[in-house]
């Protein structure tokens, strides 16, 4: 069945990119991570040495990564070490061709309360100034607050606020004070506009054979590797896929840690994570105590206390929580 949708909507050549960089990536020294998101769903990942999880015995569903009735890209998050991440990136452009193999620009644009620091430095404010009416701009996480009124929600769907609705101190300072009117003025005209230009942390373009064919391309003062000048979005709008290959320290650790048990533990020379025992009682009692400092996805306060609450046993008592 997976085989089947996987020709049907056209990513064989997807899946053996990604397994053939991730098995570069495991036989020469590069920490791979297990597989993490919907991607660990895929059996054929699985057959690929994509993923290291059997996706039969946790009962993963294949369509939360490809469902060919919502045709999307398949998108596998990979991580790797961040140590040796670009050795892979390296490897890709050498397999595939330098002028193939890119990363991916992010735009960074102007928010309510930066476009309002911005303004106020052109306009020789004081920076207690600026800093203060840029704070009555409400800053609640994931919620987007805009000066514009009425304010253009991004996407269907979206709410957007209008700043001086939220704070009626704001709007009060617009009507009595000319300074501030000015500012919000010119910083509404300014704000969503692209401020400056970054690399994405993670996307990597590989394309069927020039970039340059697809996308216009640059690249940073100083450095020799191109970005395209498309963002993520717009280069899967224009047919390209993007891999993401993402750095991870907690991957670096766990080498360390790995090559520390091999000199120092007699027997151990040939140590390996997959050969771990999963059912060890003293990591999950461990677990319960709440002490997972730096364990991925298990570092958090709220997590350490939820730990602390259900005292897990098991690995699905893990994966549950």
């Amino acid at each position: 069945f997976e085989i089947g949708t996987i020709l049907k909507m056209g990513f064989p050549g997807y899946f053996l990119i990604v397994g053939d960089f991730i098995n570069w990536a495991k036989n020469n020294g590069c920490p791979v991570g297990p597989g993490r998101g919907s991607g660990a769903g895929s059996l054929v990942a699985y057959a690929l040495k994509i993923t290291d999880l059997d996706p039969l015995q946790y009962n993963l569903l294949f369509e939360r990564f490809l469902n060919p009735e919502r045709v999307s890209m398949p998108d596998f998050d990979i991580d790797f070490c961040q140590g040796n991440r670009d050795r892979v990136i390296e490897y890709v452009k050498q397999k595939y061709g330098k002028d193939a193999v890119s990363q991916i620009a992010t735009f960074g644009t102007m928010a309510a309360r930066a476009a309002i620091r911005d303004v106020g430095r052109v306009l020789d404010l004081s920076y207690g100034f600026c800093d203060g009416i840029s704070k009555l701009v409400p800053n609640k996480p994931g919620m987007s607050v805009t000066l514009q009124y009425p304010p253009v929600p991004k996407k269907e769907g979206d709410k957007n606020n209008y700043a001086l609705e939220m704070e009626p101190l704001l709007a009060e300072r617009v009507r009595q004070e000319e300074d501030v009117k000015t500012l919000i003025e010119l910083a509404q005209k300014l704000e969503g506009m692209t401020r400056n230009v970054g690399m994405h942390a993670g996307g990597v373009l590989i394309a069927p054979g020039k970039l340059t064919d697809f996308c216009p391309l640059y690249a940073q003062p100083g450095s020799d590797s191109a970005v395209s000048q498309y963002d993520k979005d717009d280069v899967e709008a224009i047919g390209l896929v993007k891999f993401d290959f993402l750095g991870l320290a907690t991957l670096t650790i766990l080498e360390i840690a790995r090559e520390f048990i091999m000199k120092r533990h007699k027997g151990q020379e040939n140590f390996r994570f997959e050969d771990v025992r999963l059912d060890d009682p003293k990591v999950y009692a461990l677990f319960s105590r709440g002490q997972t400092e730096a364990v991925f996805q298990f570092e958090s306060r709220g997590m350490q206390g939820m730990l602390r609450d259900a005292k897990p046993t098991r690995l699905e008592d893990l994966i549950a929580l």
